[in-house]
C-alpha cells in the first residue's frame, strides 16, 4: 500500500517546514516524538511573557529547517555531503531535545536523578532507532560526535549551532522581545568548513558579534528573568515535597506515572535495565504537573496545599537578586518569620525560602571558539578576529545571587 509521507507544516517562524523524507516523517510520527508537543519550550516563562506558549516540538522542526539550508549552503561551497548524510544529519537535530521532561529546564534532572535531558535524548534515540531498524545509526553517530564528519556534529552541537539559532530567534518570537532576533539567515549563508571543522566566512563576522551578544541578553532578558526564577523554584519545592509525601507512603492524587517518579528513586541505570522506565518518562508532560498541583490545592498537607495554591493562583514570592552572596542571616530570618506565622517546622520553612545563584555565559572557551575563515585562507578565532569582542568579554561569567521568600514578608516583616 503506497503511502504519502511528504508533509508540509505551517511554522509562524519560518512559514512552510517540509519533511521530504520517509526517516523524517517515521520520527515525527512517532509517540516518543509527539510528547514534544505538550512539553513548553520556555518551560516557566509564561508567567511573564503570556506568548511563550510555544513547543519543544515546533522547535524540534525549526532546527531541521534551518539543518536543511545549512547543508544546502555547505553543499553549494563545495563541502561533500551525501544524500545519506544530510537526511542523517535533520534527523539528528530533529532528536537532539527529545530527553526534555515537564516545563523543559525547570525541572531538568528531577524526574530521574541526576540525568540530563541530553542522556535521555540518547536513550529515547537508541530506543527509536530499534524499532525502526537501525536506520538512525548514522544519525546517532552524529549526534554523539562520532562520525567520520566533525562538522555535522558542530551543525547539531556546538557554540554555533542550529539548536542556538533556532531558540534564540524562536523565544524572541513568542515571547515579544527584540534582544534574541539574529541575522540567522546570513550566518547559514556564511557557513563554510574549514578542515572539517565548522567554520564562518570572514564577511559574516558582525553577524557571529551580534549572535553572541543577543545570547547573553535573551539570558537576563528571558531565560534567567527573576519572576521566572521565582516560579521555577515554587514548582521545584511543589515536586520535592510530592516526592516527601510519597516516599512516606503518603496518598497523592496525581497521574500513575508520576506517582511512579514521585514513590521511587530512578536512576541512568534503571533507564537501560527496565525498558517501562523510558515508556513511563514518555508519558509524562507538563499537564501531569499542572493536573497534580491543581489536586493537591486541597491536600491536608499544609506545605503541598500552599505551594500548590501559590503555583496555580500565581502568587508567587518575592526574589532579590544581587552581585553579592547573601548571608546566612537572612534566610534564617525569613524562615523564623515563616516558622512563627505558620506554625510549621524548619525543615516545612526551607520550602518556602529559597536561595540560589544565576550564571550567564554566551561563550565558552573550553569548548572549541567558533572560527572566522579569511580571505587569504587563515582561521582565527572570533576571539581574536573581531574589533568588538575580546577575550576578556567572551570569557566573562556573570554570576548573581537570589533569595526568595513570601511577600508578606518583604522588609522583614
Amino acid at each position: 500500500m503506497k503511502t504519502n509521507k511528504a508533509k508540509i507544516i505551517n511554522d509562524p517562524v519560518y512559514g512552510f517546514i517540509t519533511l521530504d523524507h520517509e526517516l523524517l516523517y517515521d520520527i515525527v510520527s512517532h509517540r516518543y516524538f509527539q510528547r514534544l508537543l505538550r512539553i513548553k519550550q520556555l518551560g516557566m516563562s509564561y508567567i511573564v511573557y503570556p506568548g511563550a506558549m510555544h513547543s519543544r516540538f515546533l522547535h524540534a522542526l525549526g532546527t531541521m529547517f534551518l539543518m536543511k539550508k545549512a547543508i544546502g549552503v555547505l553543499r553549494a561551497k563545495g563541502v561533500a555531503i551525501t544524500d545519506d548524510e544530510a537526511v542523517a544529519a535533520e534527523a539528528a537535530i530533529l532528536l537532539h531535545d527529545i530527553g526534555h521532561g515537564p516545563f523543559s529546564h525547570a525541572l531538568e534532572r528531577f524526574f530521574i536523578g541526576g540525568v540530563s535531558h541530553e542522556t535521555l535524548s540518547e536513550r529515547f534515540m537508541e530506543r527509536i532507532n530499534h524499532e525502526l531498524g537501525g536506520r538512525l545509526d548514522m544519525a546517532i553517530a552524529i549526534f554523539k560526535g562520532t562520525y567520520e564528519k566533525r562538522f555535522l556534529h558542530q551543525l547539531v552541537s556546538s557554540q554555533l549551532d542550529m539548536d542556538r539559532l533556532d531558540y534564540l530567534s524562536r523565544d524572541s518570537f513568542f515571547a515579544g522581545v527584540s534582544e534574541g532576533i539574529v541575522g540567522t539567515e546570513r550566518i547559514i549563508n556564511m557557513l563554510n568548513v574549514y578542515g572539517d571543522n565548522l567554520v564562518v566566512d570572514e564577511k559574516g563576522i558582525y553577524s557571529i558579534e551580534k549572535f553572541i551578544i543577543s545570547r547573553r541578553l535573551m539570558y537576563w532578558q528571558v531565560y534567567l528573568h527573576k519572576t521566572v526564577i521565582a516560579a521555577d523554584e515554587v514548582m521545584r519545592s511543589l515536586l520535592q515535597r510530592a516526592k516527601l509525601l510519597a516516599e512516606q507512603g503518603r496518598a497523592l492524587a496525581c497521574s500513575e506515572n508520576m506517582l511512579f517518579f514521585l514513590s521511587n528513586s530512578v536512576s541512568v541505570n534503571d533507564l537501560y535495565s527496565d525498558a517501562k522506565v523510558l515508556d513511563r518518562f514518555a508519558l509524562l508532560d507538563d499537564s501531569d504537573v499542572i493536573s497534580a498541583a491543581k489536586m493537591w490545592m486541597t491536600n491536608d498537607d499544609f506545605v503541598l496545599s500552599r505551594l500548590a495554591e501559590m503555583l496555580i493562583n500565581r502568587v508567587l514570592p518575592c526574589i532579590e537578586v544581587r552581585s553579592e552572596p547573601f548571608g546566612d542571616g537572612a534566610m534564617e530570618r525569613y524562615r523564623r518569620l515563616f516558622e512563627q506565622k505558620y506554625h510549621v517546622s524548619s525543615a516545612e520553612s526551607e520550602y518556602f525560602v529559597r536561595s540560589g545563584r544565576l550564571q550567564n555565559h554566551a561563550y565558552d572557551f573550553q569548548d572549541q571558539e567558533i572560527e572566522i575563515l579569511f580571505k587569504n585562507g587563515s582561521c582565527k578565532g572570533i576571539s581574536e578576529a573581531s574589533d568588538q569582542l575580546d577575550h576578556r568579554f567572551l570569557e566573562k561569567t556573570v554570576t548573581k545571587y537570589y533569595i526568595c521568600y513570601p511577600k508578606e514578608f518583604r522588609g522583614g516583616g
